[in-house]
């Protein structure tokens, strides 16, 4: 028999030299030390708080019931999905993720491919998403060293409700003005190549290995399928956003599913319930987890609600 209900997770704050000392409106969430950059919502350090598994981590609960959580196609494996938002006050590093094969040559499980859902943007937002056409690598070694890199990345304006695909081999970068929900493979690999002064590591002989002329990065067009849309679908994650404005959960939402499932409250607030668990509720920005081998649940909001579900093709 199936052990392991929908369960929500506690969020991880951690700190970032980039990030804000009050995340309000967002999170009440201050802090006189490091300002938080990142909350993670599936990280290693994020905690069961609802059912069974209740007080242990994400790491840890995946490992002990791996087959009922992920299924038997990604059984054994960690849990493969890494979900956070990013709060920016200052410019985040010019940076670089490898691919599979790269981190792997370096003895690392896996690269960092993601994508970026634009939560908020303020006028005038905008990221970089990859090297200007007709730049050459010695111009992009030079523009580092001279503090121009800036200049020869590919600028991008970001509204409310974008969707960005970043693939590994990406040179890129944020700012502030933006509020980003982050999926990505679970890795925090990041080489640095240029971090305005800060004096934080850069890994440059390993950015320029891993960085791509050409990638596939850039704004996606979601979907329209028929009771949600679609927001992008690659090959490490697929991501749908379902809008409720009656109060009626869709039943496609809540049926038999053959992968884990994240379920992301980007807008008002839902309840979890079922005949063989204990029913939950789950706030806005707060996520719940919805095991391969779950026994039967439903969803019930009182009123309007906006949910992001994420989940992992068998890969």
């Amino acid at each position: 028999m199936p052990i392991c209900p929908p369960f929500r997770l506690a969020p991880y704050f951690r700190t970032r030299v980039w990030g804000f000392h009050d995340l309000s409106p967002w999170y009440q969430y201050k802090t006189d030390g490091e300002p938080i950059g990142e909350v993670w919502l599936t990280g290693e350090m994020c905690n069961v708080s609802t059912g069974p598994l209740a007080g242990l981590s994400l790491t840890d609960a995946t490992r002990q019931h791996s087959a009922d959580i992920l299924g038997s196609a990604l059984a054994g494996q960690e849990f493969p999905l890494l979900i956070k938002i990013l709060f920016p006050k200052e410019k985040l590093s010019v940076q670089v993720h490898p691919d599979d094969v790269l981190a792997q040559k370096y003895g690392e499980p896996r690269g960092k491919t993601e994508c970026w859902y634009a939560l908020d943007a303020q006028p005038g937002a905008e990221v970089a998403l990859g090297i200007r056409s007709g730049v050459t690598p010695e111009q992009v070694r030079r523009s580092i060293y001279d503090a121009t890199l800036e200049n020869m990345l590919e600028m991008m304006p970001v509204h409310k409700g974008d969707m960005l695909f970043v693939d590994a081999g990406t040179v890129h970068a944020m700012g502030p003005g933006v509020v980003i929900l982050e999926t990505q493979q679970t890795s925090d690999l990041t080489y640095r190549m240029y971090d305005y002064g800060r004096p934080r590591e850069l890994h440059l002989e390993k950015s320029f290995e891993a960085m791509q002329f050409s990638t596939r990065a850039g704004k996606i067009a979601s979907q329209i399928a028929s009771d949600h849309s679609v927001l992008i679908d690659q090959h490490y994650f697929h991501i749908e956003k379902w809008k409720i404005t009656t109060g009626k959960i869709p039943s496609a939402l809540t049926a038999p599913f053959d992968h884990v499932q994240i379920l992301f409250i980007s807008e008002g607030d839902v309840v979890i319930s079922g005949d063989s668990f204990e029913s939950f509720s789950v706030a806005r920005l707060q996520v719940v987890v919805v095991p391969v081998h779950s026994p039967y649940w439903n969803m019930e909001t009182n009123g309007p609600a906006e949910i992001i579900r994420i989940w992992p093709p068998a890969v």
